[in-house]
């Protein structure tokens, strides 16, 4: 994923050691390594996607890096307690390039505040614009701004924005 800059958008949460952090939306894990090594041997990473196949290939490149603290769990994020997580069990959440894919955004992000906990942060990473073939189409992009609202009105407060490449824009949020 040259086209995002996504070890240096992971390095925006300031993870340390011990933490815990969920990568919603895990794909093929292009992230889970870093956040493996973000928040070490105490930490723990989970891994969550709807997709099967894509966990099959999340846990390959797991076994694949020896990575000892990462989870893999099949989540769905739009519905009530789907990612199976505890009440406010997790110090960060992820969210790369799948704000534009959920149907309910709200559920997920109601969902992503339950399981953090109390100044818990979230980076969102997503897609700036639509770029000829690449990323969503023009109807399905989030705007920075449009993004920013809706985190919002769902009880995040905005932390900082910042350019996670040349087409996607970064933003960490906390609880309020």
């Amino acid at each position: 994923m040259d086209f995002v800059k996504l070890d240096t958008a992971l390095l925006q949460l300031g993870l340390r050691e011990g933490d815990i952090v969920a990568d919603i939306g895990t794909g093929i894990g292009h992230a889970l390594i870093t956040l493996s090594r973000a928040v070490g041997d105490t930490g723990k990473v989970m891994a969550l996607d709807v997709q099967k196949d894509l966990l099959k290939n999340a846990t390959d490149l797991i076994k694949e890096q020896k990575l000892k603290n990462v989870e893999t769990v099949w989540a769905d994020v739009e519905l009530p307690h789907g990612t199976r997580l505890p009440d406010t069990s997790l110090d960060a959440v992820v969210f790369v390039n799948i704000l534009f894919q959920l149907d309910d955004k709200a559920a997920a992000l109601a969902e992503a505040k339950r399981i953090l906990k109390p100044k818990g942060k979230l980076l969102l990473v997503d897609w700036a614009d639509s770029f000829t073939g690449l990323g969503p189409t023009k109807t399905r992009v989030i705007t920075e701004h449009d993004a920013e609202k809706l985190f919002m009105n769902a009880g995040f407060h905005k932390e900082k924005a910042f350019r996670a490449g040349p087409h996607h824009y970064g933003i960490v949020f906390s609880i309020i």
